[in-house]
């Protein structure tokens, strides 16, 4: 174990399941972390990951050799959802969230756990494999017809690609409204699952019941099951506007699609018409949604020409850093958004932490970047090249803003009253109050908390940690948002840490974590590692001997017996 002796540490600590490193600073300039990495490189060598491999399916379910002890109370099926398949005959994509859902579970039930995994067969996918080439579009990857297509086969394709009929490749998450699961990326489609035998089945249209071209694949979900999503809807009648839409929980029961009760809550409007902010997830209190308005835009002309001039629809997204972030707080109640107008500098966001109210303030935690080069760097040339190089790229940082729910003071006041926090948020003339957010900890991401947190004061944040790359390339870890600190050492490449609560818990760290583990040795298959929250010592691993995927994100679903 070592500690850094920054002079001006902090009583954030590190906490890593990788290494044994806690380093009790936030102090920017230290390069202490960096000594230790470098260090970490030399004694472990550098871990390789093959992004681009196609994998197999395996639909039935394999029996895993479970070693340790799982609790009793945990019963249920962890999905998990992410691309795995990246070349069909001659072609293949160009980005790795371009490539074919591949939908894996693991089942809990008795201290037994089954795995089994399934290609997403949408539309998308029945049509990619039945001319065994890529002939729809994604967002990295545009789909040209065979050179030996007559040529109402190429109008056909171009006028589908100026007016885009976009992919139900739904490879990013897995999301529940009502009673039924989905698979979800960002389009206007979502694919029902049936989550026991990953089997896919009804093609869901948003745009049948909301105005929506795009949605986010994170969805809030409240005590009495509703859940909620935001849209964008573009153009529609001279106005884009971002609408924050709920379904209502148990929607779906007589068997009509949940989406036929959904309500919209309220609507924003977009900061230009034709440049609509992309966005991920938003957050959620008692009594307030945070929307991030990020100048990360999407440009919708040249979407529609992107085809025509040979470029992929991920080129018309821009990250605009001379544009301001607009923050947007929307009161739950009434429907509408606050008086105050909130922002901060350019940064992209695509992770919110979790968001809570104290003391008339609304406080958010995010991972934020300073700029775009993450969709970037996954690239799936770019990530070859990434093996085995010491790749430098825009770290995330973890951060805290804290919005006042009164402005009341003079101008070029700090309107932030909470002692915990160096936050501020500096008010303005015209009602502007400018937020800048306190450095947690960086080099993190794909966080998740014990969800019956979520909108409130919490204590715990589980990560993955992207200190040296943004892919786990070097090292897999999970970080902990803790005063104190006991650390796991593991080398391998972890997926997104998912907490999962004893049932009727009081403690906030009292259940378990599961993460995905890719083992750094090709000949050995992967596992499902169990760890204990309050501890975070091994309880068990469930190993299966199957080439796992890199996966994104996931969703539980407790045994309701």
């Amino acid at each position: 174990m070592v500690i850094c002796k920054c002079r001006r540490s902090r009583s954030l600590v590190y906490i890593s399941i990788s290494v044994n490193v806690i380093c009790l600073c936030s102090n920017a300039d230290c390069h202490f972390s960096e000594l230790l990495w470098r260090n970490f490189r030399q004694r472990f060598g550098t871990m390789q990951y093959d992004y681009s491999k196609n994998k197999d399916e395996h639909p039935e379910p394999i029996n895993a050799d479970v070693k340790g002890l799982i609790p009793e109370w945990l019963q249920g099926t962890l999905i998990r959802n992410g691309p795995g398949l990246f070349s069909l005959g001659e072609t293949r994509y160009n980005h790795w969230f371009d490539g074919m859902a591949l939908l894996h579970s693991f089942t809990i039930k008795k201290g037994e756990v089954t795995y089994r995994s399934k290609y997403l067969q949408g539309d998308t996918y029945n049509s990619n494999m039945q001319a065994n080439r890529i002939v729809v579009s994604e967002m990295g990857t545009m789909a040209y017809p065979d050179p030996c297509k007559n040529i109402f086969s190429k109008v056909i394709t171009f006028l589908s690609h100026t007016i885009p009929d976009f992919t139900d490749n739904c490879a990013n998450n897995i999301i529940k409204y009502g009673n039924d699961y989905h698979a979800t990326s960002e389009t206007n489609y979502i694919r029902k699952i049936d989550p026991m035998t990953l089997e896919t089945q009804e093609k869901v249209d948003y745009l049948k019941y909301l105005p929506v071209n795009i949605v986010a694949s994170h969805t809030h979900y409240d005590k009495e099951g509703n859940s909620y999503s935001m849209g964008t809807c573009i153009a529609e009648k001279g106005k884009t506007k971002y609408t924050l839409f709920k379904v209502p929980g148990g929607s779906g029961s007589d068997g009509s699609p949940p989406l036929k009760s959904a309500e919209v809550v309220c609507t924003v409007p977009c900061r230009s018409l034709l440049t609509p902010s992309y966005y991920h997830s938003f957050g959620m209190t008692d009594n307030y949604f945070v929307f991030i308005e990020q100048p990360l835009k999407l440009d919708v002309l040249k979407m529609a020409t992107a085809y025509l001039r040979g470029v992929n629809w991920a080129s018309c997204m821009k990250f605009h850093a001379e544009d301001s972030t607009l923050i947007h707080l929307i009161d739950r109640k009434t429907k509408k958004e606050v008086g105050i107008k909130f922002y901060t500098g350019a940064m992209a966001v695509y992770h919110q932490v979790n968001a809570f109210e104290d003391d008339g303030h609304v406080v958010f935690d995010v991972i934020c970047y300073d700029d775009n080069s993450l969709y970037e760097m996954f690239y799936l040339d770019k990530l070859k090249e990434q093996m085995g190089a010491d790749t430098m790229y825009c770290k995330p940082k973890c951060k805290r803003f804290v919005l006042p729910l009164s402005d009341m003071g003079e101008t070029g006041e700090d309107l932030v009253k909470l002692k915990y926090t160096t936050a501020s948020a500096v008010k303005e003339k015209e009602g502007k109050v400018l937020c800048q957010g306190e450095g947690l900890c960086d080099g993190v991401e794909l966080p998740r908390i014990n969800y019956n947190f979520n909108g409130k004061k919490y204590r715990y944040s589980y990560m993955c940690c992207v200190d040296i790359s943004p892919v786990a390339t070097k090292v897999s870890t999970i970080f902990i948002f803790t005063a104190g600190g006991i650390f796991y050492q593991l080398n391998c490449f972890s997926s997104e840490p998912v907490f999962i609560p004893r049932p009727d818990a009081v403690d906030e760290d009292d259940g378990v974590v599961l993460t995905c583990i890719i083992n750094a040795k090709p000949v050995q298959g992967g596992f499902l590692l169990v760890l204990d929250g309050k501890s975070f010592k091994e309880v068990a691993r469930a190993c299966i001997d199957v080439d796992f995927h890199m996966d994104m994100h996931g969703y539980f679903i407790p045994d309701s017996s």
